[in-house]
C-alpha cells in the first residue's frame, strides 16, 4: 500500500500519507468482512434444482421468506 510505504520511508503521518496519495483515512483502515456463503448457495442451488424456470428475483425473494438474509 502506497500510504504505508510513504510512512515507512519518510516517516509523515497517517493524515498526510492519505492526503498525498488520495486516499481517506477510512479507506485506508478498511478490513474487509469475508462471510461464509455456503448455507445461502446450497439452499439457492436446491431452489434452482426444483423450479428450473425461476429467475433471480423469484429466487431472491424465496429464499428472503425462508428466512435467510
Amino acid at each position: 500500500m502506497w500510504a504505508q510505504q510513504l510512512q515507512q520511508n519518510h516517516s509523515v503521518t497517517i493524515a498526510m500519507s492519505c492526503a498525498i496519495v488520495g486516499l481517506s483515512r477510512c479507506a485506508y483502515y478498511y478490513q474487509p468482512k469475508l462471510q461464509d456463503d455456503s448455507v445461502i448457495v446450497s439452499v439457492l442451488n436446491a431452489i434452482t434444482d426444483r423450479h428450473l424456470r425461476w429467475g433471480f428475483p423469484k429466487c431472491f425473494n424465496r429464499i428472503r421468506k425462508l428466512g435467510y438474509k
